[in-house]
């Protein structure tokens, strides 16, 4: 479909209308009166009807001109909106922050660091996007997210890395469990019981880094996506988990569950952001990265409440 009307027209339109006359119109848009007429004349044959009647030396509009008037009014205001819109996100004073972390429970420590963050860029939005959690560097790749919070290694000369911190993996077991009073558990350890996962028991931490390289295999594993979920049947006996120490740190204070070291030297993770390298990044992804490093550690193991502001999808 052609399109005759342009927003130069639009603008041509308005200024007629309100000036009254061509004159004033083109003063308005710094064009002679002589090419204002003629730019009128040529849009009027385009629509294939008269927009304005010329009366003495008065414009007044026609019917048709209303309804074109009308339009312009609407598109020319949203264009304006817009172009104000896209100066303040070139400026970085306004923007959306779309993250994810390489884990389901990786989201306590968000709060505290929000408040800091709204403190320096008031006019950016940050958004959790859970659904992007199994597979965060193709959801970076994809442009779904802005920034991954991961604890995997990237080898990848896409991604820009920043280290941030990093936390302990740790057995969490009722506190009458048999193990709960070990100084640490061993692979042999959890080939008698039933382990509770996020996802699939290949892509946990316990698995990849203590039982398969020990050639050792739990009892029983179990799906379970929800934190709450998983901390209910840990507490009724049904099986334990591997989980960041932070993420149950309520209940382990509470001693609801026990929390044992796994290996001698115990599992640690070490978090990094990861976003796509890109000719410009925006300062306020560095700013949010340079809090979250410099956050302390136990306000990473509290949950907090959760602004409306911090939105998930």
């Amino acid at each position: 479909m052609t399109m005759n009307l342009e927003v130069r027209h639009l603008l041509l339109v308005r200024a007629v209308a309100e000036e009254g006359s061509l004159t004033r119109a083109g003063s308005r848009l710094n064009l002679t009166q002589s090419a204002l007429s003629h730019q009128l004349l040529d849009l009027e044959e385009r629509l294939g009807t008269q927009l304005f009647h010329r009366i003495s030396k008065r414009m007044l509009l026609t019917r048709a001109g209303e309804r074109v008037l009308e339009s312009a009014q609407r598109v020319l205001q949203d264009l304006e909106h817009a172009e104000e819109e896209v100066k303040l996100y070139a400026a970085e004073k306004r923007g959306l922050l779309r993250i994810t972390t390489e884990c389901y429970t990786c989201y306590h420590w968000l709060p505290a660091l929000l408040g800091r963050f709204e403190k320096k860029h008031p006019g950016v939005d940050v958004r959790i996007d859970v659904t992007a959690t199994r597979l965060p560097l193709e959801a970076l790749v994809a442009g779904t997210i802005d920034l991954a919070l991961v604890s995997s290694e990237i080898v990848d000369k896409r991604f820009r890395v920043t280290p941030l911190f990093d936390d302990e993996l740790m057995a969490i077991l009722p506190p009458e469990h048999p193990l709960a009073d070990r100084d640490f558990l061993t692979a042999r350890d959890f080939a008698s019981q039933t382990l509770f996962v996020y996802n699939t028991l290949e892509d946990t931490s316990i698995y990849q880094r203590v039982l398969r390289p020990a050639g050792v295999e739990p009892k029983r594993w179990m799906q379970v996506p929800i934190t709450e979920a998983m901390i209910e049947l840990i507490r009724g006996g049904i099986g334990v988990a591997v989980m960041a120490k932070w993420s149950v740190w309520p209940q382990i204070e509470s001693r609801s569950v026990a929390a044992v070291p796994v290996t001698r030297g115990g599992l640690r993770r070490q978090w990094k952001g990861a976003v796509l390298r890109t000719s410009k990044i925006p300062t306020y992804v560095d700013d949010f990265l340079e809090i979250l490093a410099a956050q302390p550690a136990r306000q990473r193991d509290l949950p907090l409440h959760v602004p409306t502001r911090l939105r998930k999808v």
